[in-house]
C-alpha cells in the first residue's frame, strides 16, 4: 500500500473533532468546565490506547517488526491508567493529567518511526493527527489550570 485510503485520511480528521469541540468549549468558559475536561481526558486516553492497539497489529502483521513492540504497546494504556490514577486519589486533577496525556500523544509517532518500514502517508497522518489530538489535549489541560 503506497496511499493512505481517502476514508482513513476523513476519518483520522474528523476524530480530532471531539476534542476540538471540548477545546473551545473550555476557552469560552462555559459552565460545565470540569465536566468537558473529563470527557477530553477520557477521549484522549481511549484514542492513545487505540495507538497502543495499532502497535500489537503492526507486532502481529510484520514478521521484521521489532522485538520490543509489544512491550511498546501496552504502555499507552497503562500510562493513560497512570495519568488518571490523581483523579481517583484525589489530588490535583484534571490539568496535569491532561497535559501529561497531550505530551504523551505529541511524542507518540515517535514509536511508529522507531518501528521502521511503515508508509510515508501513514507516518505523515499520524504526525498531523497526534499533534492536533496531543496540542488540543495539552491546551485544555493548561486551560484547566487557570480555570
Amino acid at each position: 500500500m503506497t496511499a493512505l485510503p481517502r476514508a482513513a485520511r476523513q476519518l483520522g480528521y474528523a476524530g480530532l473533532l471531539p476534542q476540538a469541540l471540548c477545546a473551545l468549549y473550555v476557552l469560552d468558559g462555559g459552565k460545565w468546565q470540569w465536566t468537558v475536561q473529563a470527557i477530553a481526558f477520557g477521549y484522549a486516553a481511549l484514542i492513545f490506547s487505540f495507538l497502543g492497539g495499532v502497535w500489537w497489529g503492526i507486532g502481529i502483521a510484520c514478521r521484521d517488526a521489532p522485538r520490543w513492540i509489544f512491550g511498546a504497546a501496552v504502555m499507552p494504556s497503562l500510562l493513560a491508567l497512570a495519568a488518571y490514577a490523581p483523579w481517583i486519589i484525589g489530588w490535583e486533577w484534571p490539568g496535569p493529567s491532561l497535559i501529561a496525556l497531550g505530551l504523551l500523544l505529541l511524542a507518540s509517532p515517535l514509536v511508529d518511526r522507531a518501528i521502521g518500514g511503515l508508509e510515508r502517508d501513514w507516518l505523515a497522518l499520524r504526525w498531523q493527527l497526534s499533534l492536533g489530538l496531543g496540542g488540543l489535549t495539552t491546551l485544555i489541560g493548561f486551560a484547566a489550570l487557570k480555570g
